[in-house]
Parts: structure tokens; C-alpha cells; sequence
């Protein structure tokens, strides 16, 4: 089926592009590197890179509850590159700290880290850590189900901030990768709200991950405000962090509700 091909490679594409897990050289052969179309299987992407940090959480379910959580951000943290949180990282520097767009942006462009990206960084791997153990205590189960649900629902927040937002560079990560398609975006929001239904429902109940599917979301279009209102637009930093602050937001909200 011709669809199932494309979604297939579009699948290929995102994992490749979200990630260091390798994808087979095909997939990008005579591709123009753009991927308004491939973002629609961001979610599933997601799904992919977070399978083996759920692992982690089912193998060392004997373990204590942060360490082990704090091993499977890690493991996340590894197949991801660190994407999201160097995107985080820029981002609260250039934000916080500059004065306005264009220092801003001159900001976030520079590779070094500064205290706003430090506090912004702790405070992630801190309250995910938190989060995560507080579900890893009533059910390692549940906990490796959660990292799925979440890694699924940011990917597609943050496809959400992309296309809401024009670029505020004419070049960069994000401007070269192309704008997000309406329909893709749809399908995305899509696939990670049901994903979350399908994998949390069992195990947490309805109106909890409605809670948390509401509470995400809202995180995400809270800072696309912001990011209208400092830059006019986004950048690659900023749709990372707008991934990082959707999964801490849905995991601090699905352990405080369980």
C-alpha cells in the first residue's frame, strides 16, 4: 500500500531526525531534507526511542525508585543525543536572558551553556525524575507505560509550536527542515492523544489522563505565547523545548493525579 510506504519512511525520517537510533540509508537517499510531511509520525517516533528507557524501568523494577528512574532518563537522554535538552538549555538562556529578539536569538546560538540553561536543565531531569519515581512506586508497569504515553504526547506539542509559529531565523535546524503540513500536525495530535487513551487508561483510569492530556497541551501553547511575544517565531531551540516542558508538565501531572 503506497500509504503504508509513506508512512513507513516518514516514520524512518522522524526517528532519524529526533534521535542517534540508526536509520538505513534509503530512507534519506535522494530526499530533499525537508519534513512537513514526516512530522505526522513524530508520536510513533517517540514510541520507538522510548521503548528501551521503558525497559529499563520493567528489568529494575526491584530497584530504588529515583535511581532507577534517573536510569532511564539517562538511557532516554543517550538515544535522543540530548536534542531536547540542549533546546531547553538555549532556549531559557536566550529568553531569560536576552534583551530583546535579536540578542535573543544571538544568545541561543551561542554553544555555551549559562546559569539560566544550568537552572532550566536541573530543574528537568529533577522534576522528571521525581515525577517518574512517584509512578514507579505504585507500579513499574505503569511507570514504563507513562515514559511511552509522554514521549508520544510532547513529540506532538512541540510538531504543535512548530507549525503554530512562523521561523524567527530564515536559516537554521528548523527553517531547513520545513514547515509542519496542517493535516500532519492534525495527525499527530492525533495518534499521541490515542496512544496515551490506549496505554494510561488501563492502569490510571480515564479522567487522570484526560487531566494530564489537557495540562500537557496547555504547557505547550503557554509557551508558544511566549516565544510570540520575545521572538515572533520559533526556532529549533524552542520546539525542544516546548517537547521538554509537555513531558514535564504530563509526568508531573500524572503523578500528582495517581
Amino acid at each position: 500500500m503506497p500509504n503504508a510506504t509513506e508512512f513507513i519512511a516518514d516514520l524512518a525520517r522522524s526517528v532519524g531526525f529526533l534521535s542517534r537510533v540508526p536509520v538505513p540509508d534509503r530512507f534519506f537517499r535522494d530526499h530533499d531534507g525537508t519534513i512537513s510531511r514526516a512530522v505526522r509520525a513524530f508520536p510513533v517516533a517517540g514510541l520507538i526511542v522510548a521503548a528501551l528507557p521503558a525497559l529499563v524501568l520493567l528489568l529494575l523494577q526491584s530497584g530504588d525508585p529515583l535511581l532507577v528512574s534517573l536510569l532511564s532518563l539517562a538511557a532516554l537522554t543517550v538515544l535522543t543525543g540530548a536534542l531536547h535538552e540542549d533546546g531547553l538549555a538555549d532556549a531559557a538562556d536566550g529568553l531569560c536572558g536576552g534583551r530583546d529578539k535579536d540578542h535573543a536569538l544571538l544568545i541561543m546560538k551561542d554553544s555555551r551553556i549559562g546559569a539560566y540553561g544550568v537552572v532550566a536543565l536541573v530543574l528537568s531531569f529533577g522534576l522528571r525524575a521525581s515525577a517518574l519515581s512517584a509512578l514507579f512506586r505504585l507500579d513499574a508497569v505503569t511507570a514504563a507505560l507513562a515514559v511511552l504515553a509522554v514521549a508520544a504526547v510532547s513529540r506532538a506539542v512541540m510538531v504543535a509550536h512548530w507549525r503554530a509559529l512562523p521561523s524567527a531565523r530564515e536559516s537554521g535546524v528548523a527553517a531547513g527542515a520545513g514547515f509542519p503540513e496542517d493535516g500532519a500536525r492534525n495527525i499527530a495530535l492525533f495518534t499521541s492523544a490515542a496512544s496515551a487513551l490506549v496505554l494510561l487508561v488501563p492502569v490510571l483510569g480515564l479522567p487522570k489522563v484526560l487531566l494530564s492530556l489537557i495540562v500537557a497541551p496547555l504547557a505547550g501553547l503557554g509557551f508558544t505565547r511566549f516565544v510570540r511575544q520575545k521572538l515572533g517565531g520559533h526556532t529549533g531551540d524552542t520546539i525542544g523545548a516546548t517537547q521538554q516542558l509537555s513531558e514535564i508538565a504530563m509526568l508531573a501531572t500524572l503523578a500528582l493525579a495517581a
